[in-house]
């Protein structure tokens, strides 16, 4: 078991130097935060040997920016790899009918709505419908048609309301 009390006081001692050095080598506080703070974790889990070193905060900082380095190395191949294979392609804008649709779905019940997400855009059988929502395969029935029943109303007065504001 690590001395917790050691390296409580060694953290508290020297978390504000290190994220200053950290930060300093990113520019972004963010990362300098994920880095410092994986390097005490390193730290922690390796603290009956890292707390008798002459110098345990020499030892994190080198962790923390290694771990900073390999970050940017990272974030840097991936945008060489971006340049290289061109942009993803995009995704369309939701349509209209889309957005009318999840509007509508927002609308109902929870239950119904999960099984209508299940059945209709992932396409799964009535049989495992049930089996992910803990329910019996009546229930499941009972749910999709009266969602059905309760979207089409929902986007029948849409429409209505489309056609009355043209």
């Amino acid at each position: 078991m690590p001395d917790a009390d050691g390296f409580d006081e060694f953290y508290r001692g020297s978390r504000q130097r290190l994220l200053g050095f950290v930060y300093a080598l990113t520019g972004d506080l963010a990362e300098a935060q994920d880095a410092v703070q994986e390097a005490y974790v390193r730290a922690w889990q390796r603290w009956s040997t890292v707390g008798r070193y002459d110098d345990p905060e020499a030892w994190v900082r080198v962790v923390a920016s290694r771990i900073a380095v390999s970050r940017w190395r990272s974030l840097r191949s991936r945008a060489r790899a971006y340049l290289r294979h061109g942009a993803t392609e995009t995704v369309p804008a939701p349509n209209t009918d889309t957005v009318e649709v999840v509007a509508a779905l927002r609308q109902l019940p929870e239950e119904q709505r999960t099984a209508l997400a299940l059945y209709y855009l992932l396409g799964m059988p009535i049989a495992d419908v049930a089996r992910e929502t803990n329910a019996p395969v009546g229930t499941v029935k009972a749910r999709l048609s009266r969602g059905r029943t309760a979207l089409a109303g929902l986007l029948a007065v849409t429409e209505l309301e489309e056609a009355a504001d043209a």
